[in-house]
């Protein structure tokens, strides 16, 4: 089950600007290369004799803008697998102390759904804070109007005796408020909702996260840095086209869309963004063949004569944020089938993309049997193009295209940075007895481990 309810998406009907002539125009290759480099995906991870160090991370941090947190920990948290995906293995413990000591280099906020992101960027948005009456789902937009007074008490519950998780917070109100468990999904209870509404309105947040990965919450006010603290908020308008700017620049090049997904921005306020960007010379209209959408191009960007990184990719990895981009910009049609009945999936429960050079190539459904001590490869699949892609087939992955080679030596860093000792490949058949080979790429994987 994730973290929590999702922030609204962008509208579909949300028109993106009218895009100025471009007069530069790259291939899709050259757009996959300059998205690629945005995001640090572009060369081979490299060994460091000192390990990677908090420098490295805040590397990534300032790269990509934010980390989506979910808790669903099949194979590894969410917020922990981009880190690893673009400098290799490194103690997650670096990314705790980044959110969870003084001064935080991260605090949590709804951002890419739930995220951790720099305590600058917070500050960026306080409007949706501010709206939670248009931005915030039901259950704890109605939070005031039920338990007004419960509200109150945790608020200054929390001041006196925080960091409390909400399992605390629950055990002083239990007797008066019992859990609910007649409803289906997210069955919280009355204090976690209360502090969830203030979370979601910014007069609490995430002091760190315990072992349970429970939040510990705390005012806001000493959680953040006290001279971003202490800043005054911008304008709803600076701040929009700030994080329109964040996204683009972790893009790299990409629509309006793509941009605005960045941190589920939605409405007239996105195309205003990227117009005064383009204005500004921090966008400028390119033109991309076969990719027929206006498409913006970041001052920052930079086009690599080629790619050659090799990894494994999370389902909440900012690369593949925006599923209708991945399918234009990559030729990929890519879905998380974690909600989809066992029977209906095609391609697994915890579904990872590799990459490997500029491409896409496979799907590893995995999970880290921690008890076993082994990495189990439930399913890999060639990756199938998107139906309607108009990426180029059979492009050049700027490496020699061994990819169950390359995807068991990937696996095996993979392991070792999880702690587990083995790899298996197949799922156990319908008698106990064996190994079922799931996809295309099972049995040639299973060999390449062997050997």
């Amino acid at each position: 089950m994730p973290t929590s309810r999702p922030v609204p998406r962008p509208a579909k009907d949300d028109a993106p600007p009218p895009a100025p002539h471009a007069t530069e125009v790259l291939s899709l290759s050259q757009a996959r290369r300059v998205a690629l480099r945005a995001q640090g995906l572009d060369r081979p991870r490299v060994d460091r004799p000192g390990g990677v160090t908090m420098r490295h991370l805040q590397g990534v941090v300032d790269r990509l803008g934010l980390l989506q947190i979910d808790s669903v920990n099949v194979l590894a948290r969410a917020h922990l697998m981009p880190t690893y995906s673009r400098v290799g293995p490194y103690d997650h413990a670096l990314l705790d102390r980044a959110a969870g000591r003084a001064p935080r280099r991260l605090v949590e906020a709804w951002a890419h759904e739930a995220s951790f992101v720099p305590p600058e960027t917070y500050r960026l948005l306080g409007w949706r804070r501010r709206g939670y009456l248009t931005y915030a789902w039901g259950s704890i937009r109605d939070v005031p109007l039920q338990h007004a007074d419960v509200v109150r008490e945790i608020r200054d519950l929390i001041a006196a005796s925080g960091p409390m998780t909400a399992s605390q917070v629950h055990a002083l109100y239990e007797h008066e408020h019992p859990a609910d468990r007649t409803e289906w999904g997210w069955n919280w209870t009355v204090a976690k909702r209360a502090l969830e509404f203030l979370f979601f309105t910014g007069e609490v947040t995430a002091a760190r996260r315990n072992a349970q990965f429970e939040r510990c919450y705390d005012l806001t006010e000493r959680v953040l840095p006290p001279e971003v603290a202490a800043q005054p908020e911008p304008s709803d308008g600076d701040a929009v086209r700030a994080l329109v700017e964040i996204g683009a620049r972790a893009h790299g090049i990409g629509t309006a869309r793509c941009f605005a997904d960045y941190f589920r921005l939605k409405g007239p306020r996105v195309a205003r963004a990227v117009t005064e960007l383009v204005d500004a010379g921090v966008l400028r209209p390119v033109a991309v063949h076969g990719w027929d959408r206006p498409v913006y191009l970041h001052r920052d960007a930079s086009l690599p004569r080629r790619a050659e990184g090799r990894t494994l990719l999370s389902p909440f990895d900012p690369l593949v944020f925006e599923r209708r981009r991945l399918e234009e910009l990559f030729g990929l049609r890519y879905r998380i089938e974690i909600y989809v009945p066992a029977a209906k999936r095609v391609h697994g429960y915890y579904v990872l993309p590799f990459l490997l050079g500029e491409r896409l190539v496979a799907l590893v459904d995995l999970k880290a049997d921690r008890r076993a001590g082994v990495l189990r490869v439930h399913a890999a699949h060639t990756a199938p193009p998107a139906p309607t892609a108009a990426a180029e087939r059979g492009a050049r992955t700027g490496r020699t295209a061994d990819v169950p080679g390359e995807l068991a030596a990937e696996l095996r860093v993979l392991a070792r940075w999880l702690g587990l000792d083995g790899i298996e490949v197949g799922a156990p058949d319908a008698a106990g007895e064996g190994r079922e080979l799931r996809g295309d790429l099972a049995l040639p994987l299973a060999g390449a481990l062997a050997g």
